[in-house]
């Protein structure tokens, strides 16, 4: 099995078109064209971690945070980052990291914290905007139901729960050809009045290629009329951050034991006691104090996550209790989620979990 074959695998668990703008996710170093021998999975492709690959005869490494996250202009061994990426690039081991693709995926980073606490009822908290993008298009009457579906195969028309949908009105549509037109309905110079249905659907952005090739083979026009729209919506599915409920309510102190406990947290630092139970919890695995006023507004008792300031504690305002539990712990299981996925979509290819602990944060 070549590299390239997985990489389409790991996009199914964290697509790629998921990934905030500011990110450096996919294939960081590496010839997806040569056989894999092996998949290691870990939290950061450290050096370390590159030698345990060598040791275990994976060529591919597949990461969370990315280990080359802004550009180099020089490779000299010099830091942490260099030395891991020329390592990799001598020993031709190739390197892929998923970071806010899952993230921002709905049974990704946040619904495994959100496992891990026990939380039901969960949704996310911050979703995704400018992602969706909308399609209308004329069509025939007689052609709407073979066009629709087309576009649905394509990935158009799902809207959070539900696929296939889809807005349609009749109408007429008119139009004249030239000398060198060939109209599917009418003739040349033919001024032409047709039944026609306009078909409306939305899309996620990343598919714009895809629906429009569809469009085009589906269509029986020689020249397709069509509108795409980018819409202000939220998108439901995608976004960072995610927020539920215990089925039993706790104190203050129970909810901080039950989160200690569940992701073996050495140290949390916390906001002022409210002195009230905590039922619904909002969380973000790693830094995820721009989601504090998100919180709030969801109406959240708690807010878990990590890589607080000093001041953003004071942003509580005896709302909610903030919980930073460090950032390694809010995400934790994430590794163990990447090796269930890649071994339940590769069985019987070696696919191995990390040893190398790179937390960089120790307590004493």
């Amino acid at each position: 099995m070549k590299i390239r074959n997985i990489l389409a695998i790991l996009d199914e668990m964290a697509p790629l078109a998921y990934a905030e703008d500011f990110d450096n996710v996919g294939l960081l170093v590496g010839d997806a064209d040569i056989e894999a021998t092996g998949i290691l999975v870990c939290h950061d492709a450290l050096e370390t971690v590159i030698d345990e690959a060598i040791s275990k005869n994976c060529n591919l490494v597949v990461c969370f945070h990315p280990i080359l996250f802004s550009g180099l202009k020089k490779i000299t061994g010099a830091n942490y980052v260099e030395r891991s990426i020329l390592k990799a690039i001598k020993n031709d081991i190739a390197i892929y990291a998923v970071h806010t693709a899952l993230d921002n995926h709905k049974n990704g980073v946040n619904k495994i914290f959100c496992d891990a606490l026990g939380l039901v009822n969960t949704k996310i908290l911050v979703p995704k905007k400018d992602f969706i993008h909308k399609l209308v298009t004329f069509a025939p009457t007689s052609n709407a139901d073979s066009v629709r579906q087309a576009l649905f195969d394509a990935g158009a028309g799902k809207i959070g729960n539900y696929e296939n949908c889809s807005f349609n009105s009749n109408g007429i549509g008119t139009y004249q050809g030239n000398e060198d037109s060939n109209p599917k309905i009418g003739q040349k110079h033919e001024f032409v009045s047709a039944d026609e249905t306009k078909i409306e659907v939305t899309f996620e952005k990343h598919l714009q290629s895809k629906i429009l090739k569809a469009l085009f083979g589906s269509h029986p026009y020689e020249e397709v009329a069509y509108e795409i729209y980018e819409l202000k919506n939220e998108h439901q599915n995608i976004g960072l951050g995610m927020i539920g409920e215990l089925e039993t309510a706790r104190t203050e102190r129970e909810f901080l034991q039950l989160v200690s406990d569940a992701m073996q947290a050495e140290g949390i630092r916390h906001s002022e006691y409210r002195n009230k139970n905590v039922k619904k919890v909002a969380v973000l695995g790693g830094s995820g104090s721009f989601a504090i006023s998100a919180a709030k507004r969801a109406g959240a008792d708690a807010f878990v996550t990590s890589d607080l300031k000093y001041h953003q504690f004071y942003e509580a305002e005896n709302r909610l209790l903030l919980l930073d539990i460090g950032h390694f712990e809010s995400e934790r299981f994430t590794k163990n989620y990447m090796l269930d996925f890649l071994k339940e979509k590769i069985p019987n290819f070696a696919i191995i979990l990390s040893e190398v602990n790179t937390n960089p944060v120790k307590y004493f």
